[in-house]
């Protein structure tokens, strides 16, 4: 309140040029059965500004005051400003709130928007101050806080996922205190959002069994190291989401495969079917090699020609064109000294486009 008065002293002895400005008062707010006392007489603005600059813990405090301060402080706008001032995407709160919190089925079109209260919205997040976020792969597995934007695991961020298309509990129990271990955080303190790799592409009983299974293989193994929360649900559609559609298809690339998946309202369309090519990163890093034995280029291990290929390789906007454009480039491995390449950085992505270059 010491900020208020001195605000309030401040703009009581302000002189308004305008006089119509000493008239835009509070309107609504101030009645005789409820007002804001003195600070009736602060434009409606100048307060909404002081509320910003009080942040909004003081704002819930200022709102809990009495109701005319509390019509005033849930309005909306301020909340809106809070939001858009955390890190998250302002775009990316609304379309979680008017299409994702309502769960599945989605309202294609809705003919009647519910109205929603920000200042209940912020406060919601604020008790969850962010979930262990667990991208799950048929090679590798990233983790990290939903807070940031890309993996931050400690110490490594990638860790080895195995075949997950027959898990056990045990290993998976093993795989995710591994996670927690490098997060340096306890399980019970955090939600987790578990994103699945695309398996059992069809749709017969023991597909649906199978994803059965593996979903409640993990619910255990996380509810069992008192997990309070877990959301497992597949990469496509929550890439979907990233995007704020319900609806699309989905071409994720993957470790071993690169599969094409169409979604209709946050569902998977496995009847009108999902398309798995036999290529991902690990047929790139190996066609790469080929390349490079075919032009003599000499090297040690699997994981230099992997460095190569993340720090080199590139995709061609016009592949025919860049055959004949200079493509010559070095990079530095640590222990096996200098290497370049040209052509090879640009055909390595070509066979995710044309699989013939590669034989497949």
């Amino acid at each position: 309140m010491s900020l208020l008065r001195k605000v309030w002293e401040s703009v009581s002895n302000r002189k308004c040029a305008n006089s119509d400005r000493q008239q835009f008062v509070l309107g609504s707010y101030s009645s005789s059965s409820s007002s804001l006392g003195a600070f009736d007489r602060i434009p409606l603005d100048v307060l909404m500004l002081i509320l910003r600059i009080l942040g909004p813990k003081e704002a819930m405090k200022m709102s809990l005051v009495c109701k005319c301060w509390y019509s005033l402080v849930s309005d909306n706008r301020l909340w809106i400003f809070f939001l858009q001032n955390q890190k998250e995407s302002w775009d990316s709160i609304f379309f979680a709130e008017t299409t994702l919190r309502a769960g599945y089925p989605f309202q294609t079109f809705s003919s009647h928007m519910p109205e929603l209260s920000f200042m209940r919205i912020y406060s919601q997040r604020a008790l969850v101050q962010g979930s262990v976020i667990i991208d799950g792969g048929s090679g590798y597995c990233k983790f990290g806080w939903s807070k940031y934007d890309s993996p931050s695991g400690q110490p490594s961020t990638f860790v080895e996922f195995g075949n997950i298309e027959s898990p056990m509990y045990s290993r998976l129990r093993h795989f995710y205190a591994t996670i927690y271990s490098r997060m340096q955080v306890k399980p019970a303190n955090y939600p987790a959002v578990v994103s699945l790799p695309l398996c059992h592409y069809d749709d017969t009983e023991n597909a649906k069994a199978s994803r059965r299974q593996l979903k409640e293989a993990i619910y255990s193994a996380l509810f069992d190291m008192n997990v309070p929360a877990v959301c497992a649900i597949n990469q496509a559609t929550l890439a979907l989401y990233a995007a704020r559609r319900t609806s699309g298809i989905v071409v994720n690339i993957g470790f071993h495969v690169t599969s094409v998946v169409p979604i209709l309202n946050g569902k998977v369309m496995r009847k009108v079917g999902v398309e798995v090519v036999g290529l991902g990163a690990l047929k790139l890093t190996g066609f790469l090699k080929e390349l490079m034995q075919r032009n003599n280029i000499n090297f040690a291990s699997m994981y230099t020609i992997r460095t190569l290929k993340e720090a080199l390789c590139y995709v061609a906007a016009d592949y025919e064109a860049e055959l004949s454009k200079d493509t010559e480039a070095l990079l530095e491995v640590e222990g096996e000294g200098w290497f370049t390449l040209s052509k090879e950085r640009f055909q390595t992505g070509e066979i995710l486009f044309q699989p013939r270059i590669a034989g497949v």
